[in-house]
C-alpha cells in the first residue's frame, strides 16, 4: 500500500504556489501591454516623420517648375511681377524674418516680466485671474488680432507713432533709414507689433509654467542668505529652468513666422523691398494667402508653393538651431 502510495505521488505534476501564477499571468499581460504600447509609439512617430517628409517633398515638386526657371536667384530675387511672370522671393522672405524678429523683440520682456509676476509678486488670489486672461487672450482666432490691428492699430501708429519716429529717428546717419518713409500705419514695424502681441501668451505661459516648478527650498535658500528678489530671480530661478525659457522662446519666435491673417491686415501687402520697418511689405505666408487664389499661370502658382517650400525650410532651420542650443544649454548644466 505504501508502495503505491509512492508511486502514484511520484506520477503527480508538482503545482507551483497559488501566489506564483497570478503573479506569472500579471508579468507576461505587463509585457504584452509594453509590446503594444512601444509599437504604438513607433507608428505614431513614424506617422509623424511621414507626414513631414510628404509637405516637404509636396512642396518641393510644386515648387520645383519656379526653382527650375530662376535657379538659386530666385531666393535672392526682388522682382514679383505676374504679368510678366517674373518673381523673387527676397522681399517675402525679409518680410518674414523682420517682423518675427521684432515681434519676438517686443513679446520676451513682456512674457518674462509676466511669468515673474505671477510666479514671484503676485498674491495666490491676484495670480489665478492673471492667468486665467493671458490664457483667454492665447485662444483668440488670429484674424481677431488683424481687424483690431486693421481698424484700431494702424490709425492710431499713422496719427501718433510713425510721425513721431520718422521727425525723431528718421534723419539719423545710419539709424534713419529704417524709420524713414510716409507714417501710413501699415508697414512691418505695425505688423511685428500686432504678431508681439499674439507671441506674448504663449512665451507667458510657458515661461510661468516652468518657473513654478522651482524647487521652493532653493527660493529660500537665497533668501536666507540675503538675496534681494531679483538676485533669487537672475541667479537661481532662470539658471534652474533656462533650457525650458528657451525652447518656449523658439516655440513663440515658430508662431510668429507662420502667421498668416493678421500679418495679412497689416502689412501692406507690397512686394516691394524697403529697408524702412515703416513701409509696407508683405510676408510668405500672407503672399500665398493674397495670390493663391489669383495664379493665373503654372510659373506664378509653382512661385507661390516655392514659398510654402521656403517658409517650411526657414522654419526647420529655426527649430534645429533652438533644438542645438537646448542640447548644449543641456551639457553646459550637466557639467
Amino acid at each position: 500500500m505504501q508502495t503505491v502510495m509512492q508511486q502514484v505521488s511520484v506520477a503527480q505534476p508538482s503545482r507551483p504556489a497559488p501566489s506564483a501564477v497570478p503573479a506569472a499571468r500579471v508579468a507576461s499581460a505587463g509585457a504584452r501591454g509594453d509590446l503594444i504600447f512601444g509599437g504604438l509609439a513607433r507608428m505614431a512617430t513614424a506617422f509623424v516623420l511621414l507626414v513631414l517628409a510628404g509637405i516637404a517633398l509636396a512642396t518641393l515638386i510644386g515648387g520645383w517648375p519656379a526653382f527650375a526657371r530662376f535657379g538659386a536667384s530666385f531666393v535672392a530675387r526682388t522682382a514679383w511681377d505676374p504679368v510678366q511672370r517674373d518673381f523673387g522671393a527676397l522681399v517675402p522672405i525679409y518680410g518674414t524674418i523682420v517682423t518675427a524678429v521684432l515681434s519676438m523683440l517686443l513679446a520676451v520682456p513682456i512674457a518674462f516680466g509676466i511669468a515673474i509676476f505671477l510666479t514671484e509678486v503676485a498674491p495666490r488670489p491676484l495670480a489665478g485671474p492673471i492667468s486665467a486672461a493671458i490664457e483667454l487672450l492665447a485662444g483668440i482666432p488670429s484674424i481677431i488680432y488683424g481687424m483690431w490691428g486693421l481698424f484700431v492699430f494702424v490709425p492710431f501708429m499713422a496719427d501718433w507713432v510713425d510721425p513721431w519716429l520718422a521727425a525723431s529717428l528718421g534723419r539719423l546717419p545710419v539709424l534713419g533709414a529704417l524709420f524713414s518713409g510716409p507714417p501710413l500705419g501699415l508697414g512691418m514695424l505695425t505688423a511685428g507689433i500686432i504678431l508681439g502681441v499674439m507671441v506674448v501668451p504663449f512665451v507667458a505661459a510657458v515661461m510661468r509654467d516652468v518657473f513654478t516648478l522651482v524647487p521652493s527650498a532653493l527660493r529660500e535658500s537665497a533668501f536666507a542668505l540675503g538675496a534681494t528678489r531679483w538676485e533669487v530671480v537672475w541667479h537661481v530661478v532662470l539658471p534652474y529652468t533656462r533650457t525650458a525659457v528657451v525652447g518656449g522662446i523658439f516655440l513663440g519666435l515658430g508662431r510668429a513666422l507662420g502667421e498668416t491673417m493678421a500679418v495679412t491686415f497689416v502689412l501692406g501687402n507690397a512686394h516691394d523691398f524697403n529697408l524702412s520697418l515703416l513701409a509696407p511689405s508683405t510676408s510668405i505666408a500672407a503672399a500665398i494667402a493674397n495670390e493663391f487664389t489669383e495664379a493665373d499661370s503654372a510659373t506664378y502658382l509653382s512661385a507661390l508653393i516655392a514659398l510654402g517650400f521656403i517658409l517650411f525650410v526657414v522654419t526647420f532651420i529655426v527649430l534645429v538651431f533652438a533644438k542645438l542650443l537646448l542640447l548644449r544649454l543641456a551639457r553646459q548644466a550637466g557639467r
